[in-house]
């Protein structure tokens, strides 16, 4: 696996299970503040898993977006809920340095079986 700004720090800072509350997420980004990475439009990471959709209607996430600073203008965060790799809903946000919470939903009431889905978070153009 090549690193990245993304995969850099795996189980230190980043990709890591929090629980708090009784409640588990999955945070992506680094934990600790002060850490600068370069990042181009297309830079990504995403977490997925197996998911029997059958009967299901709706995967929905809750989001929470941090960024640390804002980005260049021009430039916003895009989260998805991804299926096979294909994005099935999805929320931009511009980064202003303030936190963002979004409650997103994929339809997957037409699809039947075990499918990759997943959560990503791409630098775009805004």
């Amino acid at each position: 696996m090549e690193l990245d700004a993304f995969t850099a720090r795996l189980g230190l800072g980043q990709g890591r299970i929090v629980t708090s509350d009784s409640t588990s997420v999955f945070v992506l980004g680094d934990l600790e503040a002060g850490r600068v990475a370069e990042l181009a439009v297309g830079d990504h990471v995403e977490v997925m898993q197996p998911l029997d959709v059958t009967g299901i209607a709706l995967v929905r996430a809750d989001l929470v977006l941090r960024a640390p600073s804002p980005l260049p203008p021009g430039l916003a965060w895009e989260v998805s809920i991804v299926v096979h790799g294909g994005k099935r809903a999805k929320a931009r946000f511009p980064s202003r340095g303030e936190r963002r919470v979004r409650d997103l939903a994929a339809n997957v009431s037409k699809l039947t079986g075990v499918h990759t889905v997943g959560v990503r978070l791409e630098l775009v153009v805004a």
